[in-house]
């Protein structure tokens, strides 16, 4: 079995979890997607699958969200393969690699949303491959591009490039020294923003935080992957900082060995739960508190534990108690 991505570690991985680039894109000659007739939909749905398999060492399984149970298609939410709101209407098709680096949604609020996942700190290394991809599709679909607006896309804010270049960080000396409001506001200055995981109107779980352009006219993509780079650079450096006066702080031991003994012994955790104790664990793991668990076991728990991907896992639907218990089980037996 192929192993997936977020279950290894990347460059800067002390504070970067993963690194994501996203290219939307539209097909000529078609509507976009809200406008599209079902016939429409799946003559296009044909067109990019009969793309990618004419694409030479491109080896992507097709899904249609149609034929999906709800608990697979809330789980490719939860691993990032997919929106919210592609997962809401399942009139959409999913290519998916087997690692799950490579994904491409079709039909979403734009024809296409190629997507590529990394771990750690890698946008150049993301941005080439989701390039290449792009490349090689444009050659056989050719997409909708205007000298002035660049590639044109059905919401005003991805015209030009149509490029999302995000990272996963993991802040939590910064949240808890109550700075992270200030550097939203900070970099948001500079064309970026500050969500929680799952982007726009969402919350931060376990101190983990997505960060983005926002600028995608007027720029190209070259000098918006060194924007997000260099701000990303200046914020862990701030982090370590801040990290440096946490580990002096009494508690802090205290908290990380007890987050380490509950994540060890407890026979129930809510999601909630077990992303904070996590959190705690993987700055125990970075600060060299603990020895004896590895930052890849944390990567593979933090995609393996919500709760879809936890029913797929056991290929039918759980009771939110019995999610906890089998939540609980799955982390002692990587603590082991």
């Amino acid at each position: 079995m192929t192993e997936k991505w977020y279950r290894q570690c990347g460059e800067q991985s002390e504070m970067v979890i993963s690194t994501r680039i996203r290219l939307a894109r539209n097909v000529m000659g078609y509507p976009f997607p809200n406008r599209m007739t079902d016939e429409q939909r799946e003559e296009l749905k044909r067109a990019v699958r009969e793309a990618v398999e004419q694409i030479g060492g491109l080896v992507l399984e097709y899904i249609e969200l149609r034929d999906c149970e709800q608990r697979d298609i809330l789980a490719m939410v939860e691993r990032h393969l997919i929106s919210y709101d592609f997962a809401k209407q399942q009139t959409g098709a999913l290519l998916l690699s087997p690692d799950e680096r490579i994904s491409i949604m079709i039909c979403e609020e734009d024809h296409l949303r190629i997507q590529v996942l990394g771990a750690g700190l890698d946008l150049e290394a993301a941005y080439k491959m989701a390039d290449l991809v792009e490349t090689a599709l444009d050659e056989r679909l050719h997409f909708a591009f205007d000298e002035r607006l660049g590639y044109l896309t059905q919401c005003p804010t991805n015209l030009g490039t149509g490029m999302r270049a995000s990272l996963m960080l993991h802040l939590p000396a910064l949240q808890e020294r109550g700075a992270i409001r200030q550097l939203s506001g900070n970099v948001s200055k500079l064309g970026l923003t500050i969500r929680g995981a799952y982007g726009e109107g969402t919350q931060a779980q376990g101190a983990f935080y997505q960060m983005s352009n926002q600028v995608t006219l007027g720029i190209s993509e070259t000098a918006a992957i060194e924007n997000l780079n260099g701000i990303a650079q200046q914020i862990i450096k701030q982090e370590q900082a801040a990290r440096e006066a946490m580990l002096s702080m009494p508690q802090f031991e205290d908290r990380v060995w007890r987050s380490y003994g509950l994540l060890k012994y407890a026979r129930s955790l809510s999601n909630e739960e077990a992303l904070k104790l996590l959190s705690n664990l993987r700055i125990g793991i970075v600060s060299g508190l603990i020895t004896d668990v590895s930052l890849e076991v944390v990567s593979a728990l933090l995609g393996d534990i919500h709760p879809g991907c936890l029913m797929a896992q056991a290929g039918e639907d759980l009771t939110p108690e019995s999610r906890d218990k089998r939540r609980a089980d799955l982390v002692r037996a990587a603590m082991m």
